[in-house]
C-alpha cells in the first residue's frame, strides 16, 4: 500500500462493484421514498460520502467526468434540501 493511499480506499477497492452500486441505489431509493426530513437526512449522508470520495479521486478524473459528478452531486443535494424544507 502506498503511503498516500487510505486504508478505507483499499477496502473500498476490494468490494464488489455490483454490491456497492446496489447499496447506493437502495440508499437513494430510501431517501426518496421516506417522507419528510428523514429522507433528506439519508440523501445528505449519501452526498457527504460522495463528496469525500470525489475529493480523493478528483486528481485522476477527466474534466468531463468531474463535470458529470458535480452535476449529479448538485442534483442529489438539491433533492435532499427540498425534502428537508
Amino acid at each position: 500500500m502506498q503511503r498516500t493511499q487510505s486504508p478505507v480506499l483499499s477496502r473500498l477497492a476490494r468490494l464488489n462493484s455490483t454490491t456497492v452500486f446496489l447499496a447506493a441505489l437502495v440508499l437513494v431509493l430510501v431517501g426518496l421514498f421516506v417522507p419528510g426530513a428523514a429522507g433528506g437526512v439519508v440523501l445528505l449522508a449519501l452526498a457527504a460520502g460522495l463528496v469525500w470520495l470525489m475529493t480523493v479521486t478528483w486528481p485522476v478524473q477527466s474534466p468531463t467526468t468531474r463535470v458529470l459528478r458535480l452535476l449529479m452531486l448538485t442534483l442529489l443535494i438539491a433533492i435532499a434540501l427540498a425534502k428537508l424544507l
